[in-house]
């Protein structure tokens, strides 16, 4: 049995060979939301000129898609206002952090809808899930390629409940695909939820229960029933 890929120790490896290179290589980070984008920019920011892009289009009702790409967008400037004036005050970041840029992609809820019809009643982390995850970073590493980005990765990986493996192994096939590099992540680990959690009461960011789709909100709502 092949040994287990530690990606969080893999990321840690590019960071080092692009700080003795002395450069901050591009990077599209696709985002799921502020509170698991917190501590990924926080990290990232010292090493990579990003640009969050922010494509979920299984958020299915409007309203809470609305609030959480607000959410980001309050988080990043707030972020860059330390930037500006230097004040890290509470952050693991330095004056080493680079200004963040955001893309919204389109929020087409159909195109999820397709991708993972009759697979409705599937529980949260299976088929479906891959189907999204599938949509949503192949959307990725197009907008990498087509923007002319050196990197793209996810911040989903930062979740207890997602599979990295799964999420990596989906992003090289995607950056195979349309020719960019995939940057390997697991931002669970080194307590990166943890540190997630902590910046969101910071800056008293929305933390939703639920990842986005419809079937996962009622999922959630029958598990606290």
């Amino acid at each position: 049995m092949p040994n287990k890929i530690n990606y969080s120790k893999e990321l840690e490896k590019r960071i080092d060979g692009f700080q003795k290179e002395g450069r901050y290589p591009s990077l599209l980070l696709h985002a799921c939301c502020a509170p698991c984008s917190s501590y990924c920019l926080e990290y990232l920011r010292q090493y990579f000129d990003i640009t969050v892009f922010y494509y979920n289009p299984n958020i299915m009702r409007e309203t809470e898609y609305r609030k959480r790409v607000e959410e980001e967008k309050r988080l990043i400037a707030a972020y860059n206002e330390q930037v500006k004036s230097g004040n890290f005050e509470g952050m693991r970041s330095d004056t080493s952090a680079r200004l963040i840029n955001i893309i919204e992609g389109d929020y087409i809820v159909s195109d999820f809808l397709d991708v993972v019809k009759g697979l409705e009643s599937c529980p949260e982390g299976g088929d479906r899930c891959t189907k999204c995850f599938e949509l949503r970073l192949e959307e990725s590493a197009r907008i990498a390629r087509e923007k002319g980005f050196e990197f793209f990765t996810t911040t989903l990986t930062i979740s207890p409940l997602k599979d990295a493996e799964r999420l990596n192994r989906i992003g090289q096939d995607m950056g195979e695909k349309y020719g960019v590099s995939y940057l390997p992540s697991d931002f669970k680990k080194k307590e990166g939820y943890k540190r997630s959690i902590e910046l969101s009461k910071m800056f008293d960011l929305y933390r939703q229960d639920f990842c986005g789709c419809e079937y996962s909100r009622q999922e959630r709502e029958a598990s606290k029933e």
